[in-house]
């Protein structure tokens, strides 16, 4: 098993097999599922994995710890595609200390019935096995109840929980100074904004807590571990828990029969000749939302478009509304248009999602198009793209 640091190891496993991670968001690159071993005068486990992979689990625990029992299990987050194991491993390792707060041993009881051999600890509370100290911080709400995170204090390792963590699978490397770590930004801000972007005020009072902490390397249970990019990591929690964005365009639309997409088109080209660099258009119907929410939390600009559809709202397009008002995203500039055969409805019914919900400056003039483009209704597609541009560039 991969050493990290003086006698703390990974013990982790990848999951190639799984198409959506918690049944909702695309995993094209896999997921890993991160587990950490400190092997002292006392021998403490952080965190499980998904219970699926337990065989291969035992025996990389077995490969650093032999026939050597485990003291504590150290449990940031209830979550089963962490805590999955608990069980089992009790079962292999019957007098092991399960080390949690209140709320975490109300979950264990309630998803694996254990309620004996618990340790209870409070914020700040810490334990010595030996060389290593661990010191316990509570971080409620990131992104669950009972989270919290877990500092080892000799040599400056955080083991974060689901903070600072992000999709797919570690091919071979597992610190981020032997691997190309290209493929992982765009999935932390994915991951981030799907899963925890909700939760940003509980992130910034987590961040707070650690300030000014020595931390040199980051532990989370997804992810590489972060060793050389650690300042960059927490920079973009920290961006992201503010909804700070970059200048730049997200485009979303709904079509059935192109109509409404030939909108977004002339929307896009009059945007860009009026100077915004980073554009993204997506159909709705056919993206993944996570990837489109993803981008809503990195750029400021927001434009959206769909038909009438059964006199209401394109069902794709109200399902992406309600989820970017449940994620609570601030800060952003909205535009909108809509099509309509026979009833107009759609430009109506996303006014109602902004004026009740989601609540964005609005930018530039709602375009409704009765069945098809017309040069009028073209013109007034470029005003609305020229509006968001001339918006975004006033900020530069």
């Amino acid at each position: 098993m991969k050493k990290i640091v003086d006698n703390i190891y990974y013990v982790g496993v990848n999951d190639r097999n799984k198409n959506l991670f918690e049944g909702l968001w695309p995993l094209p690159n896999g997921v890993s599922y991160n587990s950490y071993l400190i092997d002292d005068e006392k021998v403490c486990l952080i965190d499980t994995v998904e219970v699926d992979f337990f065989v291969q689990y035992l025996e990389n625990i077995r490969e650093v710890i032999g026939d050597r029992q485990i003291d504590y299990l150290v449990v940031n987050h209830m979550e089963p595609d962490h805590s999955g194991s608990l069980a089992l491993i009790k079962k292999y390792y019957p007098d092991i200390q399960i080390v949690g707060n209140k709320k975490t041993f109300q979950m264990a009881e309630g998803f694996y019935g254990l309620n004996d051999g618990l340790l209870e600890i409070k914020n700040g509370d810490s334990i010595e096995l030996g060389n290593h100290v661990l010191q316990f911080v509570m971080t409620p709400m990131v992104h669950w109840p009972e989270t919290m995170v877990t500092l080892e204090t000799t040599c400056h390792v955080l083991f974060s929980g689901d903070a600072f963590g992000c999709f797919g699978a570690l091919n071979g490397g597992i610190i981020d100074s032997q691997i190309n770590c290209d493929t992982f930004w765009l999935e932390m801000v994915r991951y981030y904004s799907n899963i925890v972007g909700k939760y940003g005020t509980p992130v910034q009072n987590a961040l707070k807590k650690l300030q000014g902490v020595q931390l040199d390397y980051l532990c989370a249970t997804h992810g590489p571990v972060w060793h050389e990019n650690v300042e960059k990591v927490i920079g973009i929690y920290d961006r992201l828990s503010k909804y700070e964005t970059e200048p730049g365009l997200v485009i979303c639309y709904g079509t059935m029969y192109g109509n409404t997409e030939r909108a977004a088109e002339v929307i896009a080209r009059a945007a860009s000749d009026a100077g915004v660099k980073n554009i993204v258009m997506y159909n709705v119907s056919k993206t993944h939302h996570s990837y489109i929410i993803r981008d809503v939390f990195r750029y400021r600009g927001l434009i959206v478009g769909a038909p009438t559809y059964n006199t209401g709202l394109y069902h794709e397009m109200n399902v992406l509304l309600d989820e970017l008002s449940q994620k609570d995203i601030k800060n952003h500039l909205l535009g909108w248009f809509g099509s309509y055969g026979w009833a107009s409805k759609a430009v109506a019914e996303i006014q109602k999602w902004n004026d009740e919900k989601l609540k964005y400056e609005a930018v530039g003039t709602p375009v409704e198009i009765k069945q098809a483009l017309t040069e009028e209704t073209k013109a007034q597609c470029e005003a609305l793209g020229r509006a968001m541009a001339e918006r975004l560039s006033s900020e530069s």
